[in-house]
């Protein structure tokens, strides 16, 4: 995600290097490029030409203090003002009522019906709400059935109705089920075409009139860039939309969407989907976003994803067991599910200030795991639990058993040994007995 882009100022910015100051001609220099890098992704030339207009201003109108350098005030400018131009701050959805509706729209292939379930599950896991999923795509081939298969894999149920093809009386129909079987939200996954058209626009317009939602979600492909803009800006004119959802940011996005979206349709990006799985799915923040073009990571969307997979009565025991020295490969086993269920290790990884740009020419296999799960799930219930007592004859049937060999058996039993360790040094006397350590050996 974004990386052409950041990769494409970190050089623009390095125009300032050496410079004891901030000057009309090096601002000008550097702000070209800026501007060139902008276009490249698929930024609105308004937007980008405005940018950097503003960015210069900005620059020239700031006195170098002798602690930062000329390069390092300009990161900071145009960090500032990409948060300001992707919206400044996160804008929450409105999900009041009762029951609340959310309208989704967008064009075929935006990522809508998959979208609309990840916020179903999303709203259900972390709001508690109780959502009812609403199929009112009545033409594209198996999309009602492709929503009742993602409902019933969130635990979310999803009201249809295969035999009626009008999706006004649908949705209507749909808010008296929702009353009547005690759903306090309703999202209404609605049809799309390949480009836009007054038929289906007239059609959306209509189910708008007929339901009242509380929110109207216009979602895009950000891979399609600039195009993007163009159908949010349509759409945004007969819908009036309350906030804008990009999807496959995971993908080989240049961004333009992302960055340009929110000064042409006036309207908050809300979500943005990063994956497949159903809680790849975040709130968008302008200022982390802004982070990791610019290549400082997201350290805080790291700790929320790890917040989310935190259970603090396990971190109890499981710091006791490291105390009394029982951490075993139970434990460890337990410990990596945790981490997988975070997301995409290189999104992980990437997220980590200074890391994203070490990693990304690195394939970072999301099955990194499976070798070490494999052998974990090779040994017996008393082998995980007393690791001690894996000798020889031992670590062969596991190796055998997982379909690796013995140096890859003996090399994770020695990471483990270390791991341990160094977790029990810490819970004893804290980093300082942990260096000493290290120190003596």
């Amino acid at each position: 995600m974004f990386e052409n882009l950041s990769d494409r100022l970190e050089r623009s910015f390095k125009i300032l290097k050496g410079e004891g100051k901030i000057t009309e001609i090096n601002v000008a220099e550097t702000l070209k490029d800026v501007r060139r890098a902008l276009l490249d992704a698929d930024v609105n030339y308004k937007t980008a030409k405005e940018f950097t207009e503003t960015v210069k201003q900005k620059a020239l109108g700031q006195n170098v203090l002798t602690a930062i350098k000329p390069e390092q005030l300009m990161i900071k400018i145009v960090h500032d003002e990409l948060a300001t131009l992707m919206g400044g701050a996160a804008v929450d959805i409105n999900i009041k009522g009762s029951p609340a509706i959310i309208l989704m729209s967008g064009l075929q292939g935006s990522g809508k019906t998959t979208f609309s379930a990840k916020l179903a599950n999303m709203l259900k896991s972390k709001r508690g709400k109780n959502p009812l999923l609403v199929a009112g795509d009545v033409y594209r081939p198996a999309a009602i059935e492709q929503l009742k298969v993602l409902g019933e894999q969130i635990g979310v149920s999803v009201y249809a109705e295969e035999d009626n093809k009008n999706p006004v009386k649908i949705a209507q129909n749909a808010m008296q089920y929702a009353k009547q079987h005690g759903k306090d939200l309703i999202i209404i996954d609605t049809a799309g075409r390949l480009a836009i058209d007054e038929q289906m626009m007239n059609e959306i317009e209509s189910i708008k009139k007929a339901v009242n939602p509380q929110e109207i979600l216009f979602v895009v492909d950000a891979m399609t860039g600039q195009d993007a803009v163009n159908t949010a800006k349509e759409f945004n004119e007969r819908l009036d939309f309350d906030g804008v959802v990009l999807t496959k940011l995971d993908g080989d996005t240049r961004g333009g969407a992302a960055l340009s979206i929110r000064s042409v349709v006036n309207k908050p990006i809300k979500f943005i989907g990063t994956g497949e799985k159903f809680d790849a799915i975040d709130v968008f923040h302008p200022e982390r976003m802004a982070d990791r073009i610019l290549g400082m990571g997201d350290i805080v969307s790291l700790v929320e994803k790890a917040q989310e997979q935190y259970d603090e009565e396990e971190a109890r025991r499981l710091q006791k067991k490291i105390a009394k020295n029982q951490f075993d490969f139970n434990d460890f086993l337990s410990q990596i599910r945790q981490i997988k269920k975070m997301g995409n290790l290189k999104d992980l990884a990437s997220m980590i200030p200074g890391v994203g740009k070490q990693i990304k020419d690195l394939d970072i296999d999301d099955n990194a795991f499976k070798g070490i799960e494999a052998i974990i799930q090779s040994m017996t219930p008393d082998e995980r639990a007393h690791p001690e007592i894996l000798n020889g004859s031992r670590r062969a049937r596991i190796a055998k058993g997982s379909g690796t060999n013995v140096q890859e058996v003996n090399k994770l039993i020695k990471q483990f040994d270390e791991t341990r360790k160094m977790m029990r040094l810490m819970t004893q006397g804290g980093p300082k007995a942990m260096m000493k350590n290290v120190r003596r050996r």
